[in-house]
Parts: structure tokens; C-alpha cells; sequence
């Protein structure tokens, strides 16, 4: 395949998974986390333009595709998502907003790739910890969309680098998990804490 079929093929896949995803938030069968969404959207335009300068080429446009439904899914979930979160999930939104400063400050793409992936990690362990403990609360298409549409990003990169690479790498094995997570955790339901409050 050429890499404009994949990277048609991969936006494909990113319409295939966060549609039914969104269509689910509202019906209230998934409960998103919003400060997991609320940092991911930052980070995913922060990706897609490191991409753009550092010569990612035509594989940004899967990645322009997800962003939009990124935001779409955070605005959703301020008021469909996940209630009351833990204070440790407010931590984690904190030391993941503070980590947007070296960003800021550098403007340089590799560096602020890098640092928004690891400001992407660390907001998705609220998302990892709820999953596990609440696995009915999260669908698995999305996520191993994400894990295959990430696959193709890599193979259709008109430059391979940090910049380019990195936030891939780094989704195809937290959305792994998730997929693990959703499809082998048992419930584990709290007084404190509840998906469907």
C-alpha cells in the first residue's frame, strides 16, 4: 500500500473509534475522564504541530483527525464523564499541567514533543487507575483503533525521528493496556467513587 492509502486507511480508523465513542458518552454507557481528556487534547496539538515542522508529512492528517475528536470527547465529558474523582487524580492533572511550562519556555518541537508525551502519560493514569477498577466504564474499540491507527502513523512518516515517532510509541502501548484492562478487569466498586455518579 502507499502511505497516502494508509494514512486514509488510518483516519478511517480513528473516525471507526472515537464515533461509536462519542455516540457512547452521550448514551452514558462510558464514562471519560475529563482531566485525562482535558490534557490530551493539549497534548495532541501540540503533537500534531511538532509533526508538522519536524517533516511528519501526510501522516499529521490522522493525527488532525483524532484531535478534533479529542476536544469533542473532553467537551462531552464535563458533562457526561467521570464524577468525583480521587484527590490523586487531581495531582495528576496538576504535575501534568506544570510540565506544559518547559514547553512554553523551549518552543523547540522535539523537546516539546517529548515533554508532552511524558505530560500525556502521566494523564492517563487517572484513565488507567478508573479502567481498572471500573472496566464497563471504558470501550475497547477506541482503544485498539488507537493502537492500530497508531501502527499505520508510524509506517506512513515522511520523517522518522523523535518528534515524529514518540507520541505513537507511546499510544500503541497505553492503549494496549486499556484494552487489556477493559477486556480482563472485574469491577471493583467503592464507597468513595463511582463511574455513574
Amino acid at each position: 500500500m502507499t502511505k497516502e492509502v494508509l494514512v486514509v486507511v488510518a483516519s478511517l480508523l480513528a473516525l471507526v473509534g472515537n464515533i461509536p465513542y462519542v455516540l457512547d458518552v452521550v448514551k452514558g454507557r462510558v464514562k471519560p475522564h475529563p482531566y485525562t481528556w482535558f490534557v490530551w487534547t493539549i497534548v495532541s496539538g501540540v503533537v500534531f504541530f511538532g509533526q508538522l515542522i519536524k517533516g511528519a508529512g501526510i501522516a499529521v492528517i490522522a493525527t488532525g483527525v483524532s484531535e478534533i475528536f479529542t476536544v469533542i470527547i473532553f467537551l462531552l465529558s464535563l458533562k457526561y464523564g467521570f464524577k468525583n474523582p480521587p484527590r490523586i487524580d487531581k495531582y495528576f492533572l496538576s504535575f501534568a499541567l506544570l510540565g506544559l511550562v518547559p514547553w512554553f519556555i523551549t518552543k523547540d518541537p522535539t523537546i516539546s514533543v517529548i515533554t508532552v508525551v511524558l505530560i500525556d502519560l502521566i494523564a492517563f493514569f487517572p484513565t488507567l487507575r478508573k479502567t481498572y477498577c471500573f472496566p464497563k466504564s471504558e470501550s475497547p474499540l477506541l482503544y485498539g483503533s488507537n493502537v492500530l491507527r497508531h501502527s499505520l502513523i508510524l509506517t506512513t512518516l515522511g520523517a522518522y525521528n523523535i518528534a515524529t515517532m514518540l507520541h505513537s510509541i507511546s499510544m500503541i502501548v497505553t492503549n494496549s493496556i486499556m484494552v487489556i484492562f477493559i477486556t480482563t478487569c472485574k469491577e471493583k466498586p467503592t464507597k468513595s467513587e463511582s463511574p455513574h455518579i
